[in-house]
């Protein structure tokens, strides 16, 4: 695996990407008095499977679509599947493609993509993911622009993996939950979060799995480390109100992606979250992700 790694680091913080693995994190890193510490879980460097990386863009759309496309204006477009083992396309296509860098300084660098008709989907458009080292984080900028003729609905988000154990705490707001079948496609929709599902106050990342999306996020989240002595806030600027949480039991990691459109928006009333863009009008996802200090035994909650 013969691929450039391109370094962006500062006093703080130390960011690893591989622009021809999908525009790929492949770590962030925080130092502490103790050395550096991971804040995204870092790639195994053992393949070059997306599901090993730090963090990767969803563009034009984020998880699932069903049905074997959507229907726009009239028209049907086919979308192939596009990961073994999956049911459904998953996760749009700039994730497979190899992305270049197109500018870089000290404090960013930024990432750009020419996609027309990966595989056969349906969009041409440019995208740019800019990262930006800040005093105290990190902040990733993802933008589309539609390059097609005809209009087509967008969704974008980004897909980090954050480290866990028995001690990190999590909590963010939300409404209520798709609750998904074993697809994982929502089946319904409950405002009655499940106790193990509940994290409108700081609780820990035990139970069993969720593959779900909630609804009614204000676009903050708060991870806290007791053991590591430090809090990563999670920030979405203008959030839709979606964002969508992996909790596998039998790892030592979560996903909580900051997204704009709930699972399978392309099949739900009134398309919720999903932009309409004309030939060359933009789209975008700005989130942010900082550190502070916490209390060895912090149970604080985020709100």
């Amino acid at each position: 695996m013969e691929h450039e790694i391109i370094t962006l680091e500062n006093d703080q913080s130390r960011l690893q990407l591989i622009p021809a693995l999908g525009g790929s994190v492949a770590a962030w890193d925080w130092k502490l008095p103790q050395g550096w510490t991971p804040l995204f879980r870092p790639w195994d460097r053992k393949t070059e499977d997306r599901y090993t990386f730090s963090c990767f863009p969803l563009v034009p759309w984020s998880n699932r679509i069903t049905q074997g496309g959507f229907e726009h204006e009239g028209k049907f477009h086919p979308i192939k599947l596009n990961r073994r083992d999956e049911a459904y396309p998953i996760h749009g296509d700039g994730w497979l493609q190899d992305w270049t860098l197109s500018e870089s300084n000290r404090y960013a660098i930024t990432l750009a993509l020419e996609s027309n008709k990966f595989d056969g989907d349906p969009y041409h458009y440019s995208a740019t993911q800019t990262f930006r080292l800040l005093p105290d984080g990190l902040a990733i900028d993802l933008i589309v622009t539609h390059r097609g003729d005809d209009s087509l609905p967008y969704g974008l988000g980004l897909h980090p993996y954050f480290p866990k154990n028995g001690a990190t705490r999590l909590c963010f707001k939300s409404n209520g939950v798709w609750l998904a079948g074993e697809d994982p496609i929502p089946v319904g929709y409950s405002k009655e979060l499940p106790a193990t599902f509940d994290y409108n106050r700081s609780a820990a990342l035990e139970g069993p799995l969720i593959d779900h999306c909630f609804d009614g996020w204000d676009g903050k989240a708060e991870i806290i480390y007791p053991d590591r002595g430090i809090a990563l806030t999670m920030l979405m600027e203008n959030s839709p109100g979606y964002t969508l949480m992996y909790r596998p039991p039998q790892y030592d990691y979560f996903c909580l992606e900051p997204i704009t459109q709930p699972i399978d928006a392309f099949h739900m009333p009134g398309r919720p979250g999903l932009a309409v863009l004309a030939k060359d009008q933009s789209f975008g996802l700005h989130a942010t992700f900082l550190v502070s200090p916490v209390n060895g035994d912090s149970r604080s909650s985020a709100r």
